[in-house]
């Protein structure tokens, strides 16, 4: 079947604004970080290949489901298939990997073997968490707290750097290994220079 992906984008605005997802952060968006993760999906698999269809619809669904007593992987997954059932999607097979895939899309530092439509999607996932966008998360984050001020954003974003660097370990292929090694490169200039400024 001929997938209409605005008609499932429609699909994940609406759960991802519905699904009671607490959040520490009002400026951050579920909808829009999975718009993100769809984006660098894409680009990862121009490089890395996979099955496009798959990891599109994974990308795209992999936040829809929460629920406070279960995995919201779990939940996502359950969601995802249903969902595409629904419009008339009947690939039994790719619907066993999205719905794999959406289910153990958090799972970051498994020792599993995994499908490249998988780790694609995990990758992008983790993208969208560091670079640019991490630091605008941290100011943000600092601003809306008590007594703001940018030695405090800086102390932050600083922190987010030191913790999340050896994390690039929890890339799964090479182009998402090359593009976190990048924007924490870029979180580190940043930092020299915010710090030449403020001491």
């Amino acid at each position: 079947m001929e997938i209409n992906y605005m008609t499932v984008i429609q699909y994940v605005k609406e759960m991802t604004g519905e699904n009671g997802r607490p959040t520490l952060f009002p400026f951050r968006s579920r909808y829009e970080h999975t718009m993100r993760v769809y984006r660098w999906a894409i680009k990862l698999q121009a490089i890395e290949g996979g099955d496009l269809e798959i990891i599109t619809l994974a990308a795209l669904l992999h936040d829809i489901g929460w629920d406070d007593e279960r995995p919201h992987g779990d939940v996502g997954a359950e969601m995802a298939i249903e969902y595409l059932l629904s419009i008339g999607y009947d690939d039994e097979a790719k619907l066993g990997r999205i719905g794999e895939i959406i289910r153990i899309h958090t799972d970051k530092d498994t020792a599993d073997s995994l499908s490249l439509e998988c780790r694609i999607v995990m990758d992008a996932d983790l993208l969208d968490e560091v670079g640019a966008i991490s630091i605008l998360w941290d100011s943000m984050a600092t601003a809306i707290g008590d007594e703001a001020s940018y030695k405090k954003a800086y102390q932050r974003i600083k922190n987010f750097y030191r913790i999340n660097k050896p994390k690039i370990r929890r890339c799964k292929t090479e182009a998402g290994r090359k593009e976190y090694e990048k924007r924490m490169d870029t979180i580190e200039s940043f930092l020299e220079e915010l710090e030449k400024e403020l001491y």
